[in-house]
């Protein structure tokens, strides 16, 4: 039986992904958020615990109890090796400065999103390595399983060994070269910790991902949507139906080109880059006010949870048109419901749109449009949830959330 889940987004779309079943501010360890019974930080008088959700499909999910011998964790520093792959039938003419420069913005990015709790140290190789065999064997064209795909990892790992030291790194890069059209999307392996996998200078490779040629219309941040699956995430886009139906562009792991890719708070949190009192917590009737201050700058309240039930919860949070999300659709409160027993693809975070009849303009969707402003209000009469929002300054939204 097949290890894997696997994944397919139409290129110009959304981006494959491929997994098993089975300069930033070093921090020691990520916070964990499942409830406890030592005295956990509170924002308005509530454990920011009692909202956190355990996950519940043994897998990639946005419950906060990740498995971290299966993942890495996201907090400190990654050091990661770049390795640079070329085939007998599709062989490079070309340097690899090219590719170093088309994925180069993804550690800065990743620094910022994260408030400067990660960072990805990228050390390429800057030569090309030969795979031994054709790249038309590998499967990725036809969709590649888990054991083609560890294979190819362990041939590319095999192939630098002479050049390079693994055990100096957490996770890997392997990058196609261009003439290889037939590694044409850019899936993530996680290895099984139950075979004896790939090991290389004494050194079990764990993670990695390997690049193909739709990075080029994605960019950098294929290689920040990858690595966070090597975190524990699961894929926010659609994988029946209607591709961005759930989030829209409201976080990378939905749409990478999206307009406002920053991760959402509850993710922020669930990695430990939001702490606990900065957490805004309502899990039984009550009502409260709440200052959140933009996701995309630091400090402050960062999100409102009401939760709803042993899996799901509401999240507000205020996104605004800064920083990485500065070509934002909407600016506002943005609601959405988070299920971490949903599985990935299966909408685990879906976006509530507080403009349904907005007109979008051009290069927004209807669910970019999403944010809620002054005077709007969200209710769910069958959680007894109200969320109005009050109040907007420039990095700022006022809030109420009731739970009846």
């Amino acid at each position: 039986m097949s290890k894997i889940r696997r994944k397919v987004r139409p290129l110009g779309i959304a981006l494959s992904v491929l997994i098993p079943l089975a300069g930033a501010t070093p921090v020691a360890a990520a916070a964990s958020h499942l409830p406890t019974t030592g005295g956990t930080p509170t924002t308005g008088g509530t454990p920011a615990s009692d909202c956190a959700l355990a996950g519940r499909t043994g897998w990639t999910d946005e419950g906060h109890n990740t498995d971290y011998t299966q993942f890495q964790q996201p907090i400190g520093t990654k050091h990661v090796l770049m390795l640079f792959v070329d085939f007998p039938d599709a062989q490079a003419t070309d340097s690899t400065a090219a590719y170093r420069k088309e994925l180069a913005g993804a550690p800065d990015w990743m620094r910022k999103d994260s408030y400067g709790r990660l960072g990805l140290d990228i050390t390429p190789m800057k030569r090309w390595v030969r795979m031994p065999q054709d790249s038309t064997t590998y499967g990725f064209q036809r969709g590649i399983t888990f054991q083609q795909h560890e294979l190819y990892v362990s041939q590319a790992v095999k192939a630098a060994e002479p050049y390079v030291d693994f055990s100096k790194y957490d996770m890997l890069y392997i990058v196609a070269n261009k003439a290889a059209t037939a590694i044409s999307f850019s899936p993530t392996y996680l290895y099984d910790p139950t075979t004896t996998g790939i090991v290389a200078n004494g050194k079990r490779i764990k993670w990695a991902v390997t690049f193909g040629q739709d990075m080029w219309h994605w960019g950098f941040k294929v290689a920040d949507h990858e690595t966070s699956h090597t975190f524990g995430l699961p894929d926010l886009y659609s994988f029946t139906g209607e591709t961005h139906q759930y989030v829209g562009g409201w976080d990378l792991m939905g749409n990478i080109a999206g307009p406002s890719p920053q991760h959402v708070g509850w993710e922020r949190w669930k990695f430990g880059w939001i702490d606990d009192d900065q957490v805004s917590c309502l899990n039984k009737p009550g009502s409260r006010k709440v200052r959140l201050k933009a996701v995309e700058s630091p400090g402050g309240t960062k999100i409102a949870v009401i939760r709803t039930g042993e899996t799901t919860a509401y999240v507000a949070e205020s996104r605004k048109a800064v920083g990485a999300d500065a070509k934002a659709c909407s600016s506002g409160v943005l609601i959405y419901k988070v299920d971490s027993s949903t599985q990935t693809g299966n909408g685990p975070i879906q976006v509530v749109n507080g403009n349904a009849g907005a007109t979008a303009p051009t290069g927004c969707t209807s669910l970019d449009m999403a944010a809620f402003r002054p005077g709007q209000s969200f209710s769910d009469p069958s959680t007894g949830v109200r969320i109005d929002v009050k109040r907007t300054s420039a990095l700022h939204d006022d809030i109420s959330i009731n739970k009846q």
